[in-house]
């Protein structure tokens, strides 16, 4: 089935929103009424006309899971208008990462996301440098966070933490396995054995397989800190 025909996105058709996190500031409306005023003079001022002004009152920016947010970015894909306006960043998001990626938005669906404290409108030659420095910014800062998360998963590999869900085993079938363990018996023989007896692994699985049982091993060596013997009998 062909999908219906792309609303023609104007590009002068604006979309407000204002937002604050704390409970008096939400109460009392200065801080909103503030933002409003803002956006819409700038709206006036260039000669475009506002669609709605949409608040989140009493929400923080830590994401953009917020019902005003979703409101707005919703009249914006369905085409109903063309620009985003804040009076500052931080209002939509104080995340470099999450500002990164609501221009990757804007782009991809055809409007513009206009930041008033930043001069950010990408209908302007300098609007459209900040648009870019942003987001190759929030680039930056998405592969920064990266390497940070894999630099400290090594760490704590080389410091023995076995990550993963946590093993819930009966202290029994531990015992059963670094037992076999012991005597000799290889990953694929203590797996076989244990599926035999029909005995669930640690997360209610039916079947266990070499990697199973050898990650029980590791996992319990490493609380010892030990080393598995008997690599060399692996089947």
């Amino acid at each position: 089935m062909a999908r219906p025909p792309r609303k023609k996105v104007d590009a002068t058709a604006v979309v407000g929103y204002v937002r604050v996190s704390t409970t008096e500031q939400a109460d009392s409306g200065a801080g909103l009424d503030a933002q409003r005023s803002q956006i819409e003079a700038e709206v006036e001022r260039k000669g475009w006309h506002l669609v709605a002004m949409i608040d989140d009152a009493g929400f923080s920016a830590k994401s953009l899971d917020r019902p005003g947010m979703a409101r707005c970015l919703s009249l914006l894909k369905a085409g109903d208008a063309g620009t985003l306006m804040v009076a500052k960043l931080d209002r939509a998001t104080r995340s470099t990462v999450d500002a990164g990626n609501l221009l990757a938005q804007s782009k991809k669906e055809g409007w513009s996301l206009v930041a008033l404290d930043l001069g950010l409108d990408p209908t302007t030659p300098t609007g459209e440098l900040v648009a870019s420095i942003l987001a190759a910014t929030a680039q930056w800062e998405r592969r920064a966070i990266g390497v940070r998360t894999r630099d400290a998963l090594a760490a704590r590999r080389a410091d023995g933490v076995v990550l993963g869900r946590p093993t819930i085993l009966p202290p029994e079938v531990v015992q059963g396995i670094l037992r076999s363990k012991e005597e000799g018996l290889g990953w694929s023989a203590i797996a076989r054995d244990l599926n035999v007896r029909g005995v669930p692994t640690a997360h209610g699985g039916a079947r266990w397989h070499p990697s199973t049982v050898r990650a029980v091993v590791l996992a319990r060596t490493s609380q010892r800190g030990g080393r598995v013997g008997g690599e060399g009998q692996e089947e």
